[in-house]
């Protein structure tokens, strides 16, 4: 029997781990922000006035990407519907509210081209999906990003042969939605129960317990409020703080 230990949380007859992406198993921050002040930046110079509201927005604190906040843990269309309700506040019809967002956004896409390329691994990431994957236990990223951008980062950092599925949430659901993981553990053909969440944000450990998943971890890499992960059976600091252990 396979074990996974986490400090005083033990988790027992699992049969998947699925990881959050950015934030979790990629440093995406630095990225997060730079491209948070580029759509910033385009949207204002079509409608002056509105970078300052974007980037508190979007959670971007100065120099600082706040982990919780909607460029870290939100989709594509949620930040682009909440770009387009502050053009909106302008006067502006909605769809073409809509319609300035998305045309700075993809303008945005085009300045930071691939996001793989800007969004190394935590240490031990890597180790870590290894030792999951030699106890044959299966691994998923389910990640608020796009599944196009969750495979690219899949096939930069070499994880094919760790990862049986690469998900984002660009089919119409996102996090917390219980059936997001649903979605992926049926891809998967485990069973909620018998998997665990590992994330950094409350959206990826709410939709862990409101899936009835076996257990969530949160990750501490960045400046988190451990409050907003108080669901989480465990808190870590460091990928080495999660054993696999054979019995």
């Amino acid at each position: 029997m396979t074990l996974i230990q986490c400090e005083t949380a033990c988790f027992e007859n699992i049969e998947a781990v699925i990881f959050d992406k950015d934030g979790t198993l990629a440093n995406s921050h630095v990225f997060s922000r730079n491209l948070a002040q580029k759509r910033a930046r385009l949207i204002d110079a079509q409608i002056p006035g509105v970078q300052e509201p974007l980037l508190m927005a979007f959670g971007v604190e100065g120099d600082r990407l706040n982990p919780a906040g909607l460029m870290a843990v939100g989709t594509r269309l949620e930040n682009e519907i909440a770009a387009a309700a502050y053009v909106a506040e302008t006067g502006r019809d909605w769809m073409e509210a809509l319609s300035v967002v998305r045309s700075a956004f993809l303008e945005a896409d085009r300045v930071f081209d691939r996001k793989a390329d800007s969004t190394p691994l935590y240490a031990g990431a890597k180790e870590l999906m290894q030792a999951i994957a030699q106890a044959n236990l299966k691994i998923g990223i389910l990640s608020s990003d796009t599944t196009a951008n969750v495979q690219d980062f899949v096939d930069k950092y070499e994880l094919n042969t760790l990862v049986q599925l690469a998900m984002g949430s660009d089919t119409g659901l996102s996090k917390p939605n219980p059936e997001l993981l649903r979605q992926a553990c049926a891809a998967l053909d485990v069973l909620p129960e018998h998997a665990i969440v590992i994330g950094d944000s409350a959206a990826d450990i709410e939709m862990a317990c409101a899936a009835n998943a076996a257990g969530c971890i949160g990750v501490m890499w960045e400046q988190i409020n451990p409050a907003s992960l108080k669901q989480a059976n465990a808190l870590v600091h460091t990928f080495t703080a999660i054993q696999i252990v054979s019995t």
